[in-house]
């Protein structure tokens, strides 16, 4: 910039960070709003099924169904309810009291004793289809474990054909909150990013401030670059709050590097401030402006950003569509920090699409963004 642009482009931004001070509405979103979201959220949702009330029938109790129910007492996964018959365990499932039962029939033992093999009857409910299968999987590690114990005590081998020792890599704990708070992170950043520009250029516009700065000398390449640059460090400000909070308060474990996590998400934040820009162009009223933001950015990031559903179970149309989501890119890039570490491989081919949308968002905005009212 020369002399007298580069004065104009200071007097801007420093009007820009006295706005911020003035109105802290831009702090609220930047800030606050990240941290009530990453709260809320982080602690309500869960993939995970544990204390699932699950009903115990056993028509002849002894010492060996009194073992093997024990497992299921033991367990975090399951809450057991007892009860006399089959018929009064099944109409607790249809009440909503159980959602599942496992049932030892009166010949449990006997067989067991007799020849190992002696089957036992699991009911779920399957309503909640992804309750379900997790529900069958945790009996059946249950059914595999106390088998197992069995052929301990009495010094034999598993029955099972083979002795498998698994191993979960990148999250040990199997827990569903390591996996959802980084990709809660790329959904709130891209709503606040967006919301951040929108709303304040639609206020500006509400105003008319910037009516008054069309009749200056201000090009509007340069008003546009001063509402980047305040902004872009707010947005950059509530991104380190919220890592903190996902560090420090809910426990999730930071493997990669904070120096690739910053540039990657300076790139995420510059496509999102693009996003908002770019509705500010079309938008020149705050409620406006707010919704489209919401539609826009919000919904499709949590959709199709792979945050809760999976895109490779998705129809491959709508896994076409995913690619023109930038959250997409960014939750693959903090799922990887945050639980593998710097793998190239995911991060650069994220990080690269990432710059191309910036680019893409930011060229549009200029473009439609003309010093005139019409």
């Amino acid at each position: 910039m020369k002399g007298a642009a580069l004065r104009r482009f200071t007097g801007l931004l420093r009007k820009e960070f006295l706005q911020i001070l003035r109105d802290p509405s831009a702090l609220a979103i930047a800030f606050v709003l990240p941290a009530v979201l990453l709260l809320i959220i982080g602690q309500g949702v869960s993939l995970d099924a544990r204390g699932v009330p699950v009903a115990l029938v056993v028509q002849h109790p002894d010492a060996l169904t009194a073992s093997f129910t024990g497992h299921f007492e033991q367990s975090p996964y399951f809450r057991p309810l007892r009860y006399r018959d089959i018929q009064s365990a099944e109409a607790a499932m249809a009440a909503g009291k159980v959602q599942a039962i496992v049932w030892l029939p009166s010949d449990f033992s006997r067989r067991a004793r007799a020849n190992g093999n002696s089957p036992i009857g699991v009911i779920v409910n399957g309503v909640d289809a992804n309750d379900a299968r997790l529900i069958e999987g945790y009996v059946q590690q249950v059914w595999s474990t106390w088998l197992a114990a069995q052929a301990r005590l009495q010094g034999k081998r598993s029955p099972l054909p083979l002795d498998v020792a698994a191993r979960v890599r990148f999250n040990p704990g199997v827990s569903s909150r390591d996996y959802l708070v980084p990709g809660l992170i790329a959904l709130i950043m891209t709503l606040t990013g967006a919301l951040l520009t929108a709303l304040v250029m639609a206020r500006e516009w509400e105003r008319g401030t910037l009516e008054a700065l069309m009749v200056t000398r201000v090009k509007m390449r340069e008003i546009l670059l001063a509402k980047l640059v305040p902004y872009f460090l707010l947005g950059m400000g509530g991104m380190a709050a919220s890592v903190a909070i996902a560090v420090f308060l809910f426990g999730i474990p930071m493997r990669g590097s904070l120096l690739v996590l910053t540039g990657t998400s300076a790139l995420f934040m510059l496509a999102a401030l693009g996003m908002g820009l770019l509705i500010s162009s079309f938008a020149r009223n705050q409620f406006v402006a707010g919704q489209i933001a919401i539609i826009t950015t919000f919904l499709p990031a949590f959709i199709l950003s792979g945050f809760v559903f999976d895109i490779d179970s998705m129809p491959q149309v709508v896994q076409f569509i995913t690619h023109i989501v930038a959250a997409r890119y960014f939750v693959a890039i903090l799922q990887t920090l945050f639980l593998a570490g710097d793998v190239w491989s995911v991060i650069l081919p994220n990080a690269l699409a990432l710059a191309i949308m910036a680019v893409i968002f930011l060229a549009a905005a200029r473009a439609i963004t003309h010093k005139r009212l019409d």
